[in-house]
């Protein structure tokens, strides 16, 4: 089938070379590797090439489109550590608080030691250690460590709870490791959603729909769609049994608001989020974030005195800002970029960076279980649009 909702506007990079990103993924549609995808590049203040290829439903050969909406997962970590500094530089918030000032069950918070025993906190979790995937927590779905098996044993993964409930059931089990000396990754951004919540006293959604969706206008970003917009749902190809994530429905109503992986979103939508980024916290006259904020939250916070867990999806040549990797190095990564270059990326397939040295974002959106496919089309895409860079 042929692509629709195809833009190319100048901005340095070349028209054929860009067609070529379009043409590679056509290709691997026709092939059946992909349902269907979507790319934005842009600068600031504009995008430049946009291109949507393949099927929104293959099963119903239903192509799709532009507006098509996406599980975005993980990729909802920026936008609420993004929506968090908004509060700091409210003055309702500071990074450096202990996270038990919001959340009095963190003030009890023991670490297991991988011996069968818990033991106390050195230095209890900050609001900074949230944003940074050093607050000593654990995925409930990656590892096999000790506070891993605890998540797991506990069963409250597998239930749909409000952001209160699922903090407080997290915070009467075991850290994985003290606080403030590894990078893990964690549900640590679901903790700093309760934290804006109780900040707040409102929902999670209706603290990013007042700091940044209106007034960036992200329309139609949110946490559960009306039945009018499930057939814009792009769907992936059928899963093998028991691969991760399974695609939730997101028409179905859910209590869970997680600010680790919960929203959705069109490419549209998180482009704009990308543009004010990149404007350095500002986007078509609003201003929602100060430069000096966007600053240090793209600079590394890990320094030399933070270890890095064994999966560390950020990978080498990188180091890890407030809800972003951040590249230290030129080289190192095995795929191409600049020195300041920031990412992130969904279990789902969506993935983002924005590279600050040429004024250039990209967004990719695909919806695969695969983690060899998602890592294929994240270095795959990286080559190609630095191919296509003209100056």
């Amino acid at each position: 089938m042929e692509a629709i909702g195809t833009t190319i506007r100048g901005g340095g990079l070349s028209p054929s070379r860009l067609v070529a990103i379009a043409n590679r993924l056509e290709k691997d549609v026709a092939a059946s590797a992909i349902p269907g995808a979507m790319i934005v590049i842009g600068s600031h203040d504009r995008v430049i090439f946009e291109r949507t290829v393949g099927f929104r439903e293959v099963a119903d050969g239903d192509p799709l489109r532009p507006d098509a909406i996406w599980r975005i997962y993980s990729m909802t970590k920026p936008i609420v550590t993004a929506a968090a500094m908004v509060l700091v530089e409210a003055g309702l918030l500071c990074c450096d608080q202990p996270v038990a000032e919001f959340i009095p069950l963190f003030a009890g918070l023991r670490v297991a030691d991988g011996a069968g025993r818990d033991v106390p906190v050195r230095t209890p979790p900050t609001v900074q250690d949230l944003m940074r995937h050093t607050a000593g927590l654990s995925y409930g779905y990656l590892g096999d460590g000790p506070a891993h098996q605890a998540y797991v044993a506990d069963g409250f993964l597998d239930e749909d709870l409000s952001n209160a409930s699922f903090v407080d059931r997290l915070a009467a089990l075991p850290l994985e490791h003290q606080p403030g000396t590894v990078w893990h990754y964690s549900h640590a951004t679901d903790v700093l959603a309760r934290v804006l919540e109780v900040i707040s006293g409102h929902s999670l959604l209706q603290v990013l729909q007042e700091v940044l969706f209106e007034p960036l206008g992200m329309l139609e970003t949110d946490f559960q769609l009306p039945a009018a917009k499930r057939d814009r749902v792009a769907e992936p190809l059928p899963q093998p049994a028991g691969r991760r994530p399974q695609f939730f429905d997101p028409c179905l109503p859910r209590r869970a608001q997680r600010g680790g992986g919960g929203l959705v979103s069109t490419a549209h939508d998180y482009a704009r989020f990308l543009r004010m980024l990149l404007g350095n916290g500002s986007l078509d006259g609003t201003r929602v974030l100060s430069p000096a904020t966007v600053a240090y939250m793209t600079a590394d916070h890990l320094g030399h005195s933070i270890r890095k867990g064994s999966y560390y999806p950020p990978g080498p040549g990188y180091g890890f800002g407030l809800g972003f990797a951040v590249r230290l190095a030129e080289g190192e990564a095995p795929f191409l970029g600049s020195r300041g270059d920031y990412f992130w990326s969904g279990v789902g397939g969506t993935y983002f960076w924005v590279d600050p040295t040429r004024n250039l974002f990209v967004l990719f959106m695909l919806q695969s279980s695969s983690p060899e496919q998602r890592r294929h089309y994240r270095t795959l895409l990286r080559n190609m649009v630095y191919a296509a860079v003209d100056c």
